[in-house]
């Protein structure tokens, strides 16, 4: 349909139904009222009394974070995370969150295009992928893992921060195979944050590149459990996310991954060696949370019931621990992150080696041009 602005033809859409406008505000969690209220044409729409033009609806397709090719479906399309999400006592969340499912979809886009790279050039696998089974004890999974990232029971001690510990064990992690990758936003847009009670990471278990995703609004001895809890997950071979709080899961696979994180982090013989009854002293030590200290201590026989019930009474009174917010720092150290230093050097060696073009990579990395070479150029 064409109307006429000056001498210009303009072509009104005519096939786009409103309930395709309707499910993408709500996707992007809309009710009507907001929808409108940010994007005032919508409500011409909606009423039939007016039909976007092409680019009026690649604006409103910007807005609610939908691909445009979407608007025209005559079908609702059916979106799903492929992989459980749990959130502790609450168990499988069905939830969809769209901040949250756009990352995975980032994550498997990166991982689909590393599978076929590593292969082609037959770079080696990683060797934790299905190490363990259910039936494994968790002394001899956190023993192999140890093992492979060439760490001992105490390695934390000496270390000065919790995001020492944190980027110490991504390095290792990554040597070995596992890429990981953190993020508080989706992509780079600041206005679209992840929520911890949303995520607070997720593994994507693939033999050729099994993939991590931790959230980074998370307090950085929240991301120390969940990598080493996603890692769990890349070990037995199973795909998922976790949200909320941890250490309350229903799940047999959960339950085993906190199991195997704690053990990890809080070593049972060395909590006996050191406990001292000062939870926040032991929390220096290990770089983890509170709960995870005191949790292990209870679960070992060194708190007592009631000891844990009332640091248990405190601490679940407090909100979910976030970092706090900073002036944002720097751009290029915070994009290692996001993009993940592993995953960057395949995709400049792809580059370099001309398996992949530029447009394809600026894709995959969310940087381009200027910023894309700066970034490889030093930081990578």
């Amino acid at each position: 349909m064409h109307y006429y602005k000056g001498n210009m033809a303009v072509t009104r859409l005519n096939n786009i139904r409103p309930e395709m406008l309707v499910w993408a505000f709500e996707r992007a969690g809309f009710d009507e009222d907001r929808a409108v209220e940010v994007f005032p044409k919508l409500e011409s729409w909606l009423s039939g009394e007016k039909l976007p033009t092409v680019n009026q609806l690649q604006q409103f397709a910007k807005r609610f974070y939908v691909p445009f090719g979407y608007l025209f479906l005559q079908n609702i399309p059916n979106e799903t995370i492929p992989f459980p999400m749990f959130r502790g006592d609450a168990g499988e969340m069905n939830r969809f969150d769209l901040n949250v499912y756009d990352t995975v979809t980032t994550i498997r886009t990166r991982q689909d295009w590393l599978e076929d790279y590593l292969v082609e050039n037959d770079i080696e696998i990683c060797q934790l992928v299905n190490s363990i089974t259910l039936q494994t004890p968790i002394g001899d999974a956190v023993n192999h893992l140890r093992n492979v990232l060439d760490l001992e029971p105490r390695w934390a001690f000496s270390l000065a921060r919790t995001d020492v510990a944190v980027g110490l064990l991504t390095e290792r992690l990554e040597q070995v195979g596992v890429f990981v990758a953190y993020n508080g936003v989706v992509g780079n847009n600041t206005k679209r944050t992840l929520k911890v009670s949303e995520c607070r990471g997720f593994a994507l278990v693939n033999r050729v590149a099994p993939y991590i995703f931790v959230n980074s609004a998370d307090s950085k001895s929240a991301q120390l459990f969940t990598l080493i809890h996603e890692v769990a997950h890349i070990m037995l071979g199973v795909s998922a996310g976790h949200a909320g709080e941890d250490l309350g899961a229903h799940d047999t696979y959960e339950r085993y991954c906190d199991a195997m994180a704690a053990e990890f982090l809080v070593p049972a013989h060395v909590l006996r060696e050191t406990w001292n009854h000062d939870i926040k002293k032991q929390t220096r030590l290990f770089k983890v949370s509170e709960i995870v200290v005191a949790r292990r201590a209870h679960d070992l026989g060194l708190l007592s019931d009631q000891a844990y019930r009332n640091f248990w009474m405190e601490y679940s009174h407090r909100p979910i621990s976030e970092k706090k917010k900073s002036g944002g720092g720097d751009f290029y150290l915070t994009s290692v992150k996001r993009v993940g230093k592993l995953f960057a050097i395949h995709v400049r060696n792809a580059v370099n080696s001309r398996q992949l073009e530029y447009t394809e990579a600026y894709r995959l990395t969310g940087l381009s041009g200027n910023t894309y070479q700066h970034f490889m150029t030093n930081n990578i």
